[in-house]
């Protein structure tokens, strides 16, 4: 898992638990000062009785009205704001005279914050303790405290996506605190939960893909010549998000292709595809998602689509889109930014920091940014794009999604000629390639597989080529739950398109006469998820 995902929510709970600890102090604290309020208030009843026999009634109704009446509010108020310090989570003891004002109730006092969460949290000062930093509340490294917080912390964030040995790894490998005793209760925690994890079946994974996720249903379903075409292969926003939440909901986990499989040499030299293991928690199911076409072509401009992915301030992947009035907004506005978010706010749906792939083909360039050669004359910002495209690639890398291709000119690569076929694929290699780097994962256009259901072999011509070139996860299109083909070479794996026709076939196969036969409720219910500004109903050309 990347590291730096999650700062904010996991950070918290070992806030939390340092703080649970000092309430449970104060608990007892109270309680043994309410033992002594109340031995304090029988003495002082006793010394009162026993005074008030050598006073006159006049002297005692004085008393009790003015001098001593006051001498007493004051003793009573010093008393209730040193209780309510208590509570409040004050350190210090001193007793506060009636001339100081308290705080108001409802209000924070200085020294406490709250968290969103309707819990009133402590936030610990160089003066109050060494885990914290006033300034912004993440740990203070300069102090032993708040750097063994910043290393459980880090080690949690590795565990919430699963990577149990990672996360032992990290604090074990700390010279400063790998002997301490919260680090001994950390590393046995996570071996603990080890013991339980559940090995997947990778024949049992299901693979499902998206295009681009409309973000305006009125400028996409707008009745022009590509609306049809929208609402056959297209996802809108409020479609994918809720399709996220029934997965996660669910209990399905994101992983990469990579964790299906792998490449390793065998003892003579030679490649082999490996089975990979990925181990859950009962009750947990791994799935792999991709996007295709991500390049944000010049036939969607001005139809309630991001316009290209960029890096965000906070160094990762997110998108722009042109507003009606010309302005650039940034945001949210695809696939990769919407997952990202859901990810932060839920990572244990993410194994060991995984996302999706995300496909390019290279006719118009990649990433909303034109790259391709037809555009070298004819885009002043030829280079500038290309040099950009490269960042956001590795950026994308960087946090967690894998790149693939789509063919450089979303050909059907297993009906066109064999010419054809390796023009493309080398043309892909020079144009997208070249920017995205190595790349072994390869998604066919209109799931156009180069062979039958049969196992590939090299004397298929068109697998052969593709192997040469770098490919070893191959991925067509297939409506069954789940298809995977583990070979020597290769993996391959059938995918299921989520899109507006395949929603409406569920919701009509249920309907009077319909055919009964749904294909999406091991993921969701369609009629859950459906987007109802669609026009329906949803027929394919």
């Amino acid at each position: 898992m990347n590291e730096s995902n999650y700062e904010t929510i996991l950070k918290r709970r070992r806030y939390r638990l340092m703080r649970e600890r000092q309430r449970r102090k104060r608990k007892l604290l109270i309680l043994y000062s309410a033992l002594f309020l109340v031995m304090l208030a029988v003495s002082i009843s006793v010394y009162g009785h026993f005074k008030g026999n050598g006073q006159n009634a006049e002297t005692i109704e004085i008393g009790a009205e003015g001098k001593a009446g006051e001498e007493g509010q004051k003793k009573k108020g010093g008393v209730v704001a040193w209780v309510k310090n208590l509570f409040s989570g004050k350190e210090g003891t001193d007793v506060v005279s009636s001339s100081e004002s308290l705080p108001a109730e409802g209000t924070i006092s200085e020294g406490e914050n709250t968290d969103g969460e309707g819990e009133t949290e402590l936030i610990l000062s160089s003066g109050q303790g060494d885990e914290g930093d006033p300034s912004n509340g993440e740990p203070d490294l300069t102090t032993p405290g708040g750097r063994l917080a910043d290393l459980l912390s880090r080690a949690e964030r590795l565990a919430a996506g699963y990577d149990y040995d990672g996360a032992i790894a990290l604090i074990s490998g700390n010279s400063e605190f790998a002997s301490s005793e919260e680090a001994a209760a950390a590393i046995a925690n996570y071996e603990s939960i080890k013991t339980t994890l559940v090995e997947q079946d990778i024949n049992q994974i299901p693979h499902v893909f998206f295009h681009s996720i409309i973000m305006d249903n009125e400028k996409a379903f707008d009745g022009d010549s590509d609306t049809k075409g929208y609402n056959q292969v297209m996802t809108t926003k409020s479609e994918f998000d809720k399709i996220l939440l029934e997965l996660y909901n669910r209990g399905y986990v994101l992983v990469r292709l990579h964790d299906m499989a792998h490449e390793e040499q065998d003892e003579n030299g030679r490649a082999k595809m490996v089975k990979g293991r990925i181990m859950l928690p009962e009750g947990k199911k791994p799935i792999v998602m991709s996007q295709d076409d991500v390049c944000y072509y010049p036939y969607m401009d001005g139809d309630g689509f991001a316009s290209r992915i960029i890096i965000g301030q906070d160094g990762k992947p997110t998108c722009e889109m042109i507003m009606d009035d010309g302005t650039v907004s940034v945001g949210a506005y695809d696939l990769v930014p919407i997952l990202e978010e859901f990810i932060n706010e839920h990572p244990d749906f993410s194994y060991k920091g995984a996302r999706a792939v995300i496909a390019f083909t290279g006719y118009e360039g990649i990433l909303g940014y034109r790259t391709a050669a037809s555009y070298r004359e004819k885009n002043p910002n030829y280079e500038a794009d290309r040099q950009q495209a490269t960042a956001v690639a590795q950026c994308l890398r960087d946090n967690g999604w894998e790149l693939a291709s789509h063919s450089w000119g979303h050909r059907n690569l297993g009906t066109i000629d064999i010419e054809d076929f390796r023009a493309d694929t080398d043309k892909w290699e020079t144009e997208v390639e070249s920017l995205i780097g190595p790349t072994d994962i390869i998604l066919y256009p209109f799931g156009g597989d180069i062979a039958d259901w049969h196992s590939y072999g090299f004397d298929n011509e068109r697998f052969a080529y593709l192997y040469n070139v770098g490919f070893r996860y191959f991925c067509n299109v297939d409506s069954s739950q789940n298809w995977v083909q583990l070979g020597s070479t290769y993996l391959r794996q059938g995918r299921r398109n989520l899109d507006g026709y395949r929603m409406w076939q569920d919701i009509a196969a249920a309907q009077e006469g319909g055919s009964g036969k749904r294909r999406l409720d091991d993921l969701f219910r369609s009629e859950d998820v459906f987007d109802w500004d669609r026009p329906t109903p949803v027929e394919w050309d």
